[in-house]
Parts: C-alpha cells; sequence; structure tokens
C-alpha cells in the first residue's frame, strides 16, 4: 500500500513519520518543501501537488489548518480531486467543517472513490508517541478495510458514523474544553481574589469530588505558571475550532450562550495580538480584569503533580 500524507505540521509530521516506521511507502507533500526533510530522508517520495499524490497513492491523509486549507487542497487545480480514481480513500485528520466534509464526501463518490472525515484528538505529544484517537466519519466497510494503517498513527481509532458525524464529535469535545477552561479561570480568579496562594487553592479543589476526576490538573498547563509561550496549541487554532461549533450551533437552531462567551474571550485575546500564544492565553484576561496574578513556581507545580504518582 502508497500512503499520501500532506500538511507536515506538528501534529502532520509526527503522524506521518510514525507510518513511515510501521513501514508504508509514503508520498508526501507541504505548501513548504523543508517541512519534508526529515521523512525524504527516510525515503518517502515527494509529490509536487497534491494531485500527483492521489494519482500516486492508495490512500491520501492530509492534516491542515483548517477548511479553507482542506477547501484548497482538495478542490485547487491540482488538488486531491483531480487526481482521485475508483478505489481512492482519503482522510482529513484536521478539525473541519460539517458541510465542507459532506461536499468532499459526494464529490469524491462520483469518482468511485471515498472520503472520510478522520479528526484526531491527543495533541502534538500524542501524535509523536502514538497515544492519539482518530475519529472517523464515512463508509464503515472502507474503515475497517484502512484500519491497519489508522493503527499506525494512533492507538484508539473509532469508527463514528456516517461522513461528517466525526467531525461533530470533534467540535464538541474543544468545545467543551475550551467552555470549561473559561469557567475555570473565572473561579480561580475568585479564590484568588479572596485571598487564597493558587497552588493551595488548586492543590485543595484537586481533593474533592471533580478534582479527584483529575478535572482541574489542566491548569497546571500555563494557567497556574502565568507562561502560555511555548504554545502547547496555538489559540488561532483554537479560535477556529470554536467558531467552527458556534456557528454549528447556530445552523442547527441549538442556543450556546457559554460558547459564544468563550468565543468572544478567544477574539478579545486575538485582538490584542496573542494569536500565536497557547490556547490557555484568555485565561489571562479573566485574571487581569479580577486584578489578581498567577504565577507559580513550575516546580512547586510539578512537586504536586508527583507527590499523586509517587
Amino acid at each position: 500500500m502508497k500512503v499520501g500524507f500532506i500538511g507536515l505540521g506538528t501534529m502532520g509530521a509526527f503522524m506521518a513519520a510514525n507510518l513511515q516506521k510501521s513501514q508504508y511507502k509514503l508520498v508526501v507533500n507541504d505548501v513548504r518543501r523543508d517541512a519534508a526533510a526529515r521523512h525524504l530522508d527516510a525515503g518517502a517520495e515527494w509529490g509536487a501537488t497534491p494531485r500527483e499524490v492521489a494519482e500516486a497513492c492508495d490512500v491520501v491523509f492530509t492534516s491542515l489548518p483548517g477548511p479553507k486549507e482542506v477547501e484548497a487542497v482538495v478542490f485547487g487545480p491540482d488538488g486531491l480531486l483531480a487526481g482521485a480514481r475508483p478505489g481512492l480513500a482519503y482522510f482529513d485528520l484536521s478539525t473541519n467543517s460539517q458541510a465542507l466534509m459532506r461536499r468532499i464526501h459526494a464529490a469524491f463518490a462520483e469518482k468511485g472513490a471515498q472520503a472520510f472525515d478522520a479528526p484526531v484528538s491527543g495533541g502534538p505529544k500524542g501524535a509523536e508517541t502514538g497515544k492519539l484517537a482518530i475519529w472517523v466519519g464515512g463508509d464503515r466497510a472502507t474503515y475497517e478495510a484502512h484500519r491497519k494503517v489508522l493503527d499506525a498513527m494512533g492507538d484508539q481509532a473509532a469508527y463514528v458514523g456516517e461522513i461528517g458525524q466525526a467531525t461533530v464529535a470533534k467540535l464538541v469535545h474543544n468545545m467543551a474544553g475550551y467552555a470549561i477552561q473559561t469557567a475555570l479561570a473565572e473561579v480561580f480568579s475568585m479564590g484568588v481574589k479572596a485571598g487564597l496562594d493558587p497552588l493551595d487553592l488548586w492543590k485543595t479543589v484537586r481533593q474533592g469530588a471533580l478534582g479527584r476526576r483529575r478535572t482541574f490538573d489542566r491548569l497546571a498547563e500555563q494557567f497556574l505558571t502565568g507562561r502560555y509561550d511555548p504554545p502547547a496549541f496555538a489559540l488561532r487554532l483554537a479560535h477556529k475550532d470554536v467558531t467552527l461549533a458556534t456557528s454549528l450551533g447556530r445552523e442547527l437552531g441549538v442556543p450556546m450562550r457559554f460558547c459564544q462567551l468563550t468565543l468572544e474571550e478567544m477574539n478579545e485575546a486575538l485582538g490584542r495580538g496573542l494569536g500565536n500564544l497557547d490556547s490557555r492565553v484568555p485565561m489571562r484576561l479573566q485574571t487581569e480584569r479580577a486584578g489578581v496574578e498567577i504565577a507559580c513556581d513550575p516546580a512547586a507545580v510539578q512537586a504536586v503533580l508527583d507527590a499523586d504518582r509517587g
């Protein structure tokens, strides 16, 4: 089986490398050829255009920033669709738009090919280690036929349903995380404003009913230390995900007041030029409004986490 991979950014580079570790023959493409250097050195072929990748491969993956980039790669004059043929399977690993994935699926079907929405969850570390969820929507029989190649990239590949359903699952997942993040910023700024040391507050609530489910553990990253650079996941990318989720809510007539507030927080942070910082940086806006500073010693935060593991 020859595998195509388009989009060798933070996530895509790791996933493509894991495919190569599993001995798949790769044809790669990216807007920057130098992004493919490590893969070419490991034996991958270069596809000059998405069309060339599709023509050369049995299955193609894309890992791209969002709908705009996916649409260009698929429908462009030298796009994937131009090179699609009967039997080709295309999996988009990006966080995308349900409407766009349905349109892509229909266009591929006209050529006897199959398209899938296959968003991933696990972040760059998961992409590197292979501890990655891959949620797939589309034809189940074709999904099962390609399960082995999906397992080369992630340990939790799962069939979700028809085309577009995996995208919905990903948007629900990401929107929940960012909405919870917004609420946590509010309650922690209240606690610190009331006189509690932020590290003591965090250690305390981690032992409550919610805390024992590890609801508060993500606060250890960026928020408690007050450091949002380098980003684990950039705000500009998270903003795209939240925009997609709230847009889907509007299309379905679903009220999403708290999620809309989360989007507004991100809009304000983007307006301040914080788009390349970590996606948790809107939490800093809340602490500024509350007039408190949260900047714990990273070593002290890690010691709390290590005490549980010990």
